[in-house]
């Protein structure tokens, strides 16, 4: 049988990830630890389900080919983007699954026993992996851990991430092409923004509304409040909330009184069945999203605020805080917050721009819903 085209060049680089000698390299991770791993690697346990957003973007044809073991958090967090890749890859369903470091499941016996090359963790599981002695005892038998961030300051460690991983994975070039399309992206709003010093609405984002019934959870100076920022907004809780997560309560919000409010959401139905949570999302049902969004303005947080008296409320995706995409959410952010500027801007252009250079599954829309004009 003859190949060609994409499927010749998938199997060509298949072939040769599998009999290229793998070599010691030292790579040092967001926390400028210096860990010793052979590359390219071939064995790859990830702490969380979700790393496979940035490790798609790196590997295109097959993302999982490398994968022995993940996190059980995708198929609850983002229930849309595991049904497409059980789709694509079936395989999938049979990866070893583990729990969490930081609620203490991690099992390091199952994870040994699969004899990665490497094990990622997110930045955030830093201090339970330490506390819990798991560095020093897969150490003891050869695996090394190295801790990336898309989480707690994506702004300073996406882009080191990406490089990183893509030295893990033999896939540097991309990982470049990836960081430069970012990069563009990001520009596309910063350099206008520079240009033109449009005054800065203040934009409350509250973090996954709906989720419970606590009001309300939201970011300080850096995750979507440095999205924010970046989208020539001022971030309500920067100096109310001293780090990336934190909380505030009604009477700030309404003493406040916010232009514009960003509320992250995502289809949650197992975690909190019929929630009041915004189900956007890769192909949410954007008309029920819309509903769930007015519901939430109906709180008592949200009284005769402006935002919600001149409709200026708005969902967003809540993973894009938690992957390398995040450019696409600043892209839309300001669009909302400076529309006349940013009227030719088309963030569903980006974002799907990404999923056919680097991304695994079609583009399918449902990220972003708002009441503006609606």
């Amino acid at each position: 049988m003859r190949l060609s085209g994409r499927s010749a060049i998938a199997a060509l680089g298949l072939l040769m990830s599998s009999v290229l000698p793998a070599f010691a390299i030292e790579v040092t991770d967001v926390t400028g630890r210096k860990v010793d791993v052979n590359v390219p690697a071939r064995h790859v346990i990830l702490g969380e389900g979700r790393q496979i957003y940035f490790l798609a973007a790196l590997d295109k044809e097959n993302p999982f080919q490398h994968v022995v073991g993940w996190r059980d958090d995708l198929p609850k967090a983002d229930p849309e983007s595991y049904a497409a890749y059980l789709e694509k890859h079936p395989e999938i369903a049979k990866l070893a699954t583990f729990g969490g470091m930081k609620d203490g499941t991690f099992d390091i016996e199952q994870a040994v026993a699969l004899k990665p090359d490497v094990i990622v963790m997110n930045l955030d599981a830093k201090t339970a992996t330490e506390e819990a002695g798991y560095i020093e005892k897969l150490a003891k038998v050869g695996i090394p851990l190295v801790y990336v961030d898309f989480r707690e300051k994506p702004m300073e460690n996406t882009e080191p991430s990406m490089r990183i991983m893509g030295k893990l994975m033999g896939k540097e070039k991309v990982a470049e092409d990836f960081i430069a399309f970012r990069a563009e992206a990001i520009r596309k709003v910063t350099d206008t923004l520079e240009k033109n010093a449009p005054k800065k609405p203040l934009v409350f984002v509250e973090r996954a509304g709906g989720y419970s019934d606590d009001c309300c959870m939201s970011f300080g100076n850096e995750n979507f409040g440095g999205m924010v920022e970046l989208a020539g907004g001022t971030n309500m809780a920067r100096d109310i909330i001293p780090g990336t997560f934190g909380t505030v309560n009604p009477e700030q919000i309404i003493a406040s009184n916010p232009d514009q409010v960003i509320i992250t959401g995502g289809m949650w139905e197992a975690y909190v069945p019929g929630g009041n949570w915004v189900g956007v999302g890769y192909g949410a049902d954007l008309k029920e999203a819309h509903r769930k969004l007015e519901n939430l303005t109906k709180r008592p947080a949200f009284t005769g605020i402006k935002a919600v008296k001149n409709g200026d409320v708005h969902g967003i995706w809540h993973q894009f805080y938690n992957n390398p995409y995040q450019f696409v959410a600043i892209q839309q952010i300001a669009k909302w917050l400076h529309p006349d500027l940013f009227k030719d801007l088309d963030p569903e252009a980006t974002f799907k721009e990404l999923h056919e250079r680097f991304l695994p599954l079609p583009y399918k829309p449902g990220y972003f819903v708002s009441l503006k004009g609606e």
